[in-house]
């Protein structure tokens, strides 16, 4: 006999279908899975057998042909479990139940026949819903994540005989949809907590209004990590797309591994220097997504830049510039989403101290020179603004004015984003200005003869290429929105070119 059940896989963070087909002849006892199962399906046999002989059923002495298709995708995951228990019982004949077409069926089975939960649970319920189906059968531990998803039914049985009864009598249970957070996130870090650094808390404050990358130079300790952690505090909350699509990354991912957390907080991911490529861009065991798509709509924060191995650093060139990561291999191509503010910190010399005002540098010219040399210049192009902290004093440190609070910060931040949602409303990819292309920079970053001829001379003296010019227009754009401005000012062009000081430094030294 034949049963045919559909379950899924995860593409990066979209589900696809999978036919599980079980076939049941007589012959020789024997387990035949094919479709292209990697390691953790082809062990699905030993936790199959024990979870319906645990049951109360039996495993059927005759020749059990198992295909997973399409067959020429591979399979990973445990996920396959759940379907294939099903599949032998209807097959054998020891279990009825009603259609199975309109359901979606996954998850892990345990010795015991208990269900335990899998990943990628809000793509899948995500897919059942667009697909039109009538519901999903899941782990329960699964439940609340599935919840996320309105327009779908939901079931969520703790095991096996839970699962076959659901699918005699399908019935789903009222279930709310979990509320969102609006809180900020980080509500212990806040910008009040920084003394000094007025110039960086301002360029932070339009890097979180444009989504612009940032570059943080000075002597340790002068604040540079203490900032870039509150960036996320002034950032506005995320909206219901935003959310659940940074949600269903955690959720392909793992991340707080079966009870996720719903929430509008802006991710901040802060990879250690000596992360892997895979590790960063995606592309370990199973593709998963990596530190670049976990910070999606979030903050990627990369403390010691010049101390990343140099594969690494170039391989978020192409991220940071088309807000996508596609990862090859030799089966299958995967895409993750990684729309990110980069923050990346690094101090001025090997030593430290060249921005220090009461530690002399020891550093020779060619030691700085080779130093800085490991952040390459295109990957500095695509950082939008350069900025030098200086070391506090201790005036500053002690009897500073309290600095203004990540709200009021974020209540300017928030009014800029509006203005750019306006803007770019019909433009499906592009949410803010750092994301513009040529077409809508030629738009919307139209100058009149004070900012052009301040842009041409800041061309011709520090050598911009073209994506630097790029950038700029950007930034500017960003501060007038900040201004409420409808157009860019002398002012406004006249900080965004201060913002690169990197530019000017290797102009001035070559």
């Amino acid at each position: 006999m034949l049963s045919i059940i559909t379950s899924c896989a995860l593409s990066g963070i979209d589900a696809f279908p999978i036919t599980v087909e079980v076939d049941i002849a007589p012959g020789l006892p024997g387990f035949t899975l094919v479709g292209l199962p990697d390691s953790a399906v082809k062990e699905a046999r030993e936790r199959v057998f024990a979870a319906i002989k645990n049951s109360g059923f039996t495993v059927p002495s005759k020749r059990i042909t198992v295909n997973l298709a399409p067959g020429g995708i591979r399979k990973e995951g445990t996920a396959f479990d759940l379907p294939l228990a099903l599949g032998i019982l209807l097959a054998s004949g020891q279990v009825e139940t009603g259609p199975l077409d309109p359901f979606l069926i996954f998850g892990e089975l345990a010795l015991d026949g208990r269900l335990r939960p899998v990943n990628g649970v809000l793509s899948a319920a995500t897919f059942a819903r667009d697909s039109g189906r009538l519901g999903i059968l899941m782990p329960a531990a699964n439940l609340e994540e599935a919840s996320l998803v309105a327009g779908i039914g939901a079931c969520g049985a703790e095991n096996l005989l839970e699962a076959i009864t659901f699918l005699k009598e399908p019935k789903f249970a009222d279930r709310a949809l979990p509320a969102w957070d609006p809180a900020p996130d980080c509500q212990a870090l806040d910008f009040a907590d920084v003394k000094g650094q007025v110039h960086a808390k301002r360029a932070l404050e339009v890097a979180a209004a444009g989504g612009h990358n940032v570059l943080l130079m000075g002597s340790p300790g002068c604040g540079k990590t203490l900032l870039a952690r509150r960036l996320p505090s002034i950032l506005p909350p995320m909206n219901d797309a935003e959310a659940l699509e940074t949600t269903r990354i955690g959720s392909a991912a793992g991340l707080k591994r079966f009870k996720p957390t719903f929430t509008r907080h802006r991710p901040f991911r802060s990879p250690h220097h000596s992360i892997s490529v895979q590790a960063l861009i995606g592309g370990t065991a199973g593709c998963r997504p990596g530190e670049a798509s976990l910070a999606h709509n979030g903050v990627l924060f990369l403390d010691e830049f010049p101390e990343f191995k140099g594969d690494v650093l170039e391989s978020l060139r192409q991220p940071l510039e088309e807000g996508k990561v596609t990862i090859a291999r030799a089966q299958q191509t995967i895409t993750y989403p990684c729309r990110v503010i980069l923050v990346a910190a690094m101090n001025p010399c090997p030593c430290g101290k060249m921005m220090d005002l009461r530690r002399p540098c020891v550093c020779r010219t060619e030691e700085i020179k080779r130093y800085r040399a490991r952040v390459s210049g295109p990957l500095l192009d695509r950082i939008d603004l350069h900025l030098e902290l200086a070391s506090l004093e201790f005036s500053q440190l002690v009897d500073g004015e309290s600095s203004e609070p990540s709200a009021a910060i974020r209540d300017r931040v928030s009014n800029a984003r509006r203005i750019q949602t306006e803007r770019f409303r019909g433009s499906e990819d592009v949410h803010c200005n750092a994301h513009m292309g040529a077409a809508l920079l030629k738009r919307h970053c139209s100058l009149a003869a004070g900012p052009r001829k301040m842009l041409q001379e800041a061309v011709e003296v520090l050598g911009l290429s073209a994506r630097a010019f790029d950038r700029v227009l950007k930034v500017a754009r960003t501060i007038a929105d900040l201004e409420m401005s409808p157009g860019i000012c002398d002012a406004h062009m006249a900080e965004a070119i201060q913002y690169r000081s990197l530019d000017r430094e290797l102009q001035y030294s070559g």
